[in-house]
């Protein structure tokens, strides 16, 4: 896998991720009020709720990463909004079904960056191709072909 092509990939947040937050968020609201304490606690926590849900959605709306790139030999890399590109580094990564990567990635100067990758932002072979790198990456070297446990 070491001659494989570097993978690059523009970036913008997805809405998915606005979606999913405001259904469980709705469903956390609808719990509170259905719930037995009084009406002033829930008054209180709604607040809070709703100070959390728009406070996550600016997190998430606002990426300073406009692209994204991964070769073999030099790594992660991140283009920036100003157009500089910065060295990361992958702090791990989760793969939901075939629809959704996310990536957890730590960069210089920018600190930790999490990248959501879905249907919305990008294209079905990048995330193919992601995946199936990532998991690659992410075998132990005595799993690879080749190479015995014994």
């Amino acid at each position: 896998m070491t001659s494989a092509p570097a993978i690059g990939f523009e970036y913008r947040p997805s809405h998915w991720l606005s979606g999913v937050l405001l259904a469980v968020a709705s469903l956390a609201a609808l719990a509170l009020w259905l719930g037995a304490i009084s009406i002033m606690l829930k008054v209180v926590l709604s607040a809070v709720l709703a100070l959390a849900v728009v406070r996550t959605l600016l997190r998430f709306s606002r990426s300073s990463i406009v692209a994204a790139g991964w070769s073999h030999h030099a790594g992660w890399s991140l283009r920036t909004v100003d157009g500089e590109d910065k060295r990361a580094s992958l702090h791990a990564f989760r793969a939901a079904g075939e629809q959704v990567v996310w990536l957890h990635l730590v960069a210089a100067g920018l600190g930790p960056v999490s990248l959501l990758l879905a249907p919305d932002n990008s294209d079905a072979d990048i995330r193919r191709r992601l995946r199936m790198r990532l998991a690659l990456a992410s075998q132990p070297k005595d799993k690879e072909p080749g190479h015995s446990a014994g």
